[in-house]
């Protein structure tokens, strides 16, 4: 599966959204945006305990525990791609909006900073 488009991650993703049989479609969305929630602290947690635990640099990390890591990625981007989908976006959207931020923030030398609309 090397090169996935995102688009088609994204179409596979939503054969797997079984949550969908139990919730009314006003509250679709909410599962996913918990679920991302729940996943991205699971990816939180283990760099936390790599932290607390080894002195290694984060680079010099063994394969296994890389692999731990991108299983809990893999999850967040399954629920970022069902909140897209809720909302009727394509994750090749979302992605192709994000660098055209991006590049915008950077020719307009607002890269640092805070604030959404910079």
């Amino acid at each position: 599966m090397n090169n996935m488009s995102l688009d088609f991650f994204q179409h596979e993703a939503k054969k797997f959204a079984i949550y969908k049989e139990n919730l009314g479609d006003d509250n679709n969305v909410i599962y996913p945006v918990l679920g991302l929630l729940s996943e991205s602290g699971e990816v939180a947690d283990k760099f936390k305990k790599i932290m607390r635990d080894t002195k290694l640099p984060l680079r010099s990390l063994p394969m296994p525990t890389k692999n731990e890591i991108a299983k809990e990625l893999g999850d967040c981007l399954w629920y970022i791609a069902l909140i897209a989908d809720e909302l009727d976006f394509d994750l090749s959207e979302i992605a192709e909006g994000n660098l055209d931020k991006l590049s915008s923030r950077r020719n307009r030398s607002k890269l640092k900073g805070s604030g959404d609309n910079r």
